[in-house]
């Protein structure tokens, strides 16, 4: 596997090196070893997969905070997304900064998502899937989210947003009294 630092320091995306033959492929996406060259040490402890039917659906911006912060390794696996992480650890120098990048089921790319960061994509093609590893259990009230509208961050979506959830719909915009993820 390859690691790129992206320009949110603890995030990278992460490129397999798949053995290709007249069968197909074959690519490790994990390995404890090879990833603790970037410093990971902790384990995946939870598994999610989405499927989202139309193009434009919009997902995000989640995170959760401590003690169930969490890390997270996105690959898709299916289709084509615009993949979205912000920055908000308290003091961080790239603090409310966004990286964005395209997943595909083509470029193989996955994105090493550190804790204390929020996360969400849009579907670029209909019928698009994703697998996440989560390094802490999904908390009822130890999360939030950002709204992916907000003058703040100025995301440029590449499509009209379509099929959010009510909950992502209403997430309010950051104003100056949020000081981020104290990790």
């Amino acid at each position: 596997m390859k690691f790129f630092e992206t320009s949110l320091p603890g995030a990278f995306i992460v490129e397999p090196e798949p053995f290709k033959d007249e069968r197909g492929f074959f690519a490790r996406v994990f390995c404890k070893n090879e990833f603790s060259v970037i410093g990971h040490k902790s384990e995946f402890v939870q598994i999610n997969h989405s499927m989202n039917a139309a193009k434009g659906t919009l997902r995000g911006l989640h995170y959760q905070v401590p003690p169930y912060a969490e890390i997270k390794l996105v690959r898709c696996i299916c289709g084509k997304v615009f993949d979205v992480i912000v920055d908000l650890r308290e003091g961080s120098k790239t603090y409310m900064k966004f990286f964005s990048v395209e997943l595909s089921d083509e470029n193989m790319k996955m994105i090493y998502i550190p804790a204390g960061f929020a996360h969400g994509f849009q579907t670029l093609v209909n019928n698009t899937q994703l697998i996440y590893h989560h390094t802490a259990f999904y908390t009822p009230g130890f999360e939030g989210g950002l709204n992916f509208q907000d003058p703040v961050l100025k995301i440029n979506w590449p499509l009209a947003a379509v099929n959010l959830s009510d909950r992502d719909k209403n997430h309010k915009f950051l104003t100056s009294d949020f000081k981020g993820i104290k990790l």
